[in-house]
């Protein structure tokens, strides 16, 4: 069964831009089918759609309308580079409000979200405001706090062989994230705690490239790596928030992770109404490594 396909811009104000902005987004379905449409968010921060674009799969398998957007300093929407290292305008707030910016464009009243990495986090603070318009959320692979995160990716740094550590750890102290011995080492953890496809799904691998040509609001929020956070998010946390999230929701993760359990299981103790499935062959992206399983668990909780 065919699915149509429906791309545009949608204008988004953002506060002190210095400049018009335009989300990008895309359509899988009909949203007039009268059914509730599911909303994705993708990671990074700076990340685009087009690494989790497998997720159309659930119009599909539900018929269920998806929308993919890229936010605001990623893929086709507005960039802002001159903003590189501006904490104060690289907000949560920011990207908050260009999702109800978006649904207000599309005439979206009624909507399910589900967010991957950042995007989950991103989708945590959607919730934790208890917007009217939302049903369902799904969190994939997402900290609830930048400690816990930094905790768990480092215990994984450790069992890389000892001499990839120490390279990863010489290259941290000195700064020098560009070295091809770095990224060499930095691969092999991609390829255990990230994604064990192998070759790449060609969506993840732009994805890769489109935030190393454009790396502003990940180095600014994150910071240089994904153990290194010296971003703006270095403490955020929801912990406190999490029984504010008033809607059902599904917890994803994968055995093999860089988002392992701990990171996650905040939510399961803390949101009122959910529950939690971990895919035993993925790392980061159960969405293309399991991907029949992952379509199939995220559906049906969508549609139960």
């Amino acid at each position: 069964m065919s699915v149509s396909e429906t791309d545009g811009y949608a204008p988004v104000t953002v506060h002190n831009a210095g400049k018009p902005c335009q989300t990008f987004y895309k359509i899988v379905g009909d949203l007039s089918s009268g059914k509730i449409p599911l909303i994705v968010l993708n990671g990074g921060p700076g990340s685009t759609y087009t690494y989790v674009f497998s997720i159309k799969d659930i119009a599909t398998l539900t018929d269920l309308p998806v929308v993919f957007y890229d936010q605001i300093g990623g893929g086709k929407s507005t960039h802002l580079p001159e903003k590189n290292g501006d904490v104060d305008f690289w907000t949560v707030q920011i990207f908050v409000d260009e999702f109800h910016s978006l649904l207000r464009h599309l005439n979206i009243k009624e909507y399910n979200v589900l967010g991957h990495s950042w995007g989950a986090m991103l989708g945590m603070e959607i919730a934790i405001r208890q917007p009217a318009g939302l049903r369902k959320l799904v969190l994939s692979s997402g900290p609830v706090s930048m400690e816990l995160w930094v905790q768990v990716t480092r215990k994984l740094l450790e069992t890389l062989p000892a001499d990839l550590q120490q390279i990863i750890r010489e290259n941290e102290e000195a700064k020098t994230y560009n070295s091809p011995e770095y990224n060499a080492a930095m691969q092999e953890f991609t390829k255990r705690f990230v994604c064990r496809l192998d070759p790449l799904p060609e969506e993840v691998t732009a994805a890769f490239k489109e935030m190393e040509a454009d790396p502003t609001p990940y180095v600014t929020m994150q910071g240089p790596s994904e153990f290194t956070i010296t971003g703006n998010l270095k403490d955020w946390s929801v912990i406190d928030d999490l029984h504010k999230i008033n809607v059902p929701v599904l917890v994803t993760n994968g055995a093999h992770d860089e988002a392992q359990d701990p990171v996650v299981a905040p939510l399961f103790q803390h949101v009122p109404r959910v529950r939690w499935y971990t895919f035993a062959n993925s790392a980061h992206m159960a969405h293309w490594e399991e991907r029949e399983k992952y379509m199939q668990v995220v559906g049906d909780f969508l549609t139960q």
